[in-house]
């Protein structure tokens, strides 16, 4: 794990095991690529120092999901375009946590919620489902779906995201209900 400065001290490990999803070996190696991604002479201070966004957006598993930006913004405590902009050791295990395996249902669909919510107002609306569809697309012009496509794309699937992002209890009295008012259902697999 390289010198004993960048060594992840047992109490922290151990603090980070019961707050996360994650196993002891996997803090472990997040924290070496971590570490690895901070400038040589920041590694010993891996816990102070936030990693700028562009060296996160180098992460394979970043680098090619359409919401990467969206998800480093999400998981960031920093404030948005200020100092520091980045994430922490800290903000990079509560990522790592909820797109692991072990992460609850309801936990997963929370942070995709916020992820989709790009306004960050609380609500999914049309703007947001543009801007997901913008990213699933692309942002060239030659990629992009003219306005009359897009309204008709987030018609006729608004209510299918809906339910995939309510799954659970709720989803169902949505269900439950939206069949009693006669609006067309499609069946989702229990969560």
């Amino acid at each position: 794990m390289g010198g004993s400065g960048s060594r992840l001290p047992r109490d922290l490990l151990n603090e980070y095991q019961e707050l996360t999803f994650l196993s002891k070996q996997e803090i472990l190696l997040a924290h070496r690529r971590f570490s690895e991604l901070l400038p040589k002479e920041e590694r010993d201070r891996a816990f102070l120092t936030r990693l700028p966004r562009s060296k996160m957006l180098t992460l394979p598993e970043l680098r090619a999901n359409p919401f990467r930006h969206r998800i480093c913004r999400v998981f960031s405590t920093a404030p948005e375009g200020g100092e520091g902009d980045g994430l922490s050791f800290e903000d990079f295990l509560d990522m790592l946590s909820v797109f692991s395996d072990a992460a609850t249902p309801e936990i997963k669909s929370h942070y995709a919620f916020r992820i989709f919510d790009f306004d960050d107002d609380g609500t999914l609306d049309k703007k947001d489902l543009e801007n997901l569809v913008n990213c699933l697309t692309g942002d060239g012009e030659e990629s992009q779906l003219s306005p009359l496509e897009m309204d008709q794309l987030i018609q006729n699937s608004a209510f299918l995201f809906l339910v995939f992002c309510t799954r659970g209890p709720a989803a169902r009295a949505f269900l439950s209900q939206r069949r009693r008012m006669c609006v067309p259902c499609f069946t989702v697999a229990q969560p």
